[in-house]
């Protein structure tokens, strides 16, 4: 899990939000109110998409691209529940979020990656498999 979690303001530009996740090597970023509240997430394909309508990067804003109210997972949640959240709705990141909606971490789809290699390289893989 990244945690903190790369953020962005609903009214930064696409630009801006391409170049806070170029800075910070990631492929997300949740946009939070002025609360720290969760309103969405922006990822590479909605970056992608923006650029495919010929949208001008340096007038749209966060909020005209970002998905709003993403799938979440608490961090008490199992990683096995977590996989599944993402396999079901087909995403590569999934934010972590307090009981007040304001965000804690980020799962990515590399970080559940790197914890499955780490089992592997421990043996015991095929305890995990098996939950």
């Amino acid at each position: 899990m990244t945690s903190p979690p790369v953020t962005v303001d609903p009214n930064a530009t696409i630009k801006d939000v391409a170049l806070r996740m170029r800075k910070e090597r990631v492929g997300s970023v949740l946009v939070v109110d002025e609360e720290g509240k969760l309103r969405g997430i922006i990822t590479e394909h909605d970056l992608v998409f923006a650029c495919s309508e010929g949208w001008d990067p340096s007038t749209k804003q966060a909020w005209e691209i970002m998905t709003e109210d993403p799938i979440t997972v608490k961090p008490e949640e199992d990683i096995v529940t977590v996989m599944r959240k993402m396999r079901d709705a087909n995403i590569r990141h999934i934010p972590v979020v307090d009981d007040n909606g304001k965000p804690l971490g980020m799962i990515s789809a590399r970080d559940i990656l790197d914890l499955i290699m780490t089992l592997a390289g421990l043996g015991i893989i095929h305890e995990f498999a098996r939950d």
